[in-house]
């Protein structure tokens, strides 16, 4: 035994990115006493700018955003009692096909051992029991997300730790649930075209191949607090508009799929550290 404490490393794509995925996780297993790592891949430049204004737009400062979205994330940080924040600093490189993706210096553009080997790092540093981040899609097809995947599993391959490692996911019945929910708060939204509604019916898993169902219900208001804390990207999150008391029903449970464990804990389970305490 050791009296390092046990430790939850999360490793996400922006700003923001913490709270949406992984908010009630980090608050819950703070409340616990874990230790609490997140480790922010870009700087988020490629968010709006003050009064909402698009990346490419004039006005548009991507190192007056990146300061103001770190300032963001530590307060996120604050509000999730996040025990240590890193970040890796790369320039954020929009969504699929912006012109930012080939910008020299974006994250999309990292050679992937490049990234890993500073992540590597971070993991021998705080030797972390469990490790989150995407899946190989990045969750929705998000450049920056797929690379935050990419280096996290080859910066576990360079190093010699054995964490739990889980995937982000979300229940296909929850995705269903969550287009019902859009089309409630905004009526006069126009029906998705055939590709796109095939390109949402694929995100996330079939509810049976979920391995991890954590109940973060009592922390739904730290998460939703610290998604308000990312106050200029208010107008890309969604959940805001729906309120505290109807963000608590419909996002007190975060899902995942365990893809390496050596404890054998057996699987459903609800605990991210089943098997280590």
């Amino acid at each position: 035994m050791t009296d390092r404490p046990l430790t939850l490393m999360a490793v996400h794509a922006h700003p923001d990115d913490e709270a949406t995925g992984t908010g009630g996780v980090l608050a819950r297993y703070a409340a616990e006493g874990i230790r609490t790592v997140l480790v922010t891949c870009t700087d988020g430049g490629c968010g709006d700018g003050p009064g909402g204004v698009k990346p490419g737009d004039p006005g548009h400062d991507p190192a007056a955003v990146a300061l103001m979205r770190r300032q963001e994330l530590e307060a996120s940080c604050e509000v999730l009692k996040v025990s240590d924040l890193e970040m890796l600093g790369y320039a954020d490189s929009g969504m699929m096909g912006w012109p930012s993706n080939d910008a020299p210096g974006s994250f999309w553009q990292t050679p992937v051992q490049q990234g890993a080997a500073r992540l590597a790092e971070l993991m021998r540093h705080y030797r972390p029991d469990v490790v989150v981040t995407y899946d190989e899609n990045g969750f929705y097809g998000h450049p920056d997300h797929i690379q935050a995947h990419r280096i996290t599993m080859a910066a576990l391959e360079m190093t010699e730790l054995t964490p739990k490692v889980y995937w982000t996911t979300i229940p296909r019945s929850g995705m269903q649930r969550f287009g019902e929910l859009m089309r409630e708060f905004h009526p006069d939204m126009p029906e998705p075209d055939p590709a796109e509604a095939a390109a949402m019916a694929e995100i996330g898993l079939p509810d049976d191949e979920i391995t991890t169902w954590v109940d973060t219900t009592a922390f739904s208001g730290q998460k939703f607090d610290a998604l308000a804390a990312h106050a200029s990207q208010g107008e890309n999150i969604f959940f805001l508009k729906m309120g505290k008391e109807r963000f608590g029903e419909l996002m007190g449970i975060e899902t995942f799929v365990r893809v390496k464990d050596a404890t054998g804990a057996a699987v459903p389970e609800n605990d991210l550290f089943a098997g280590l305490r």
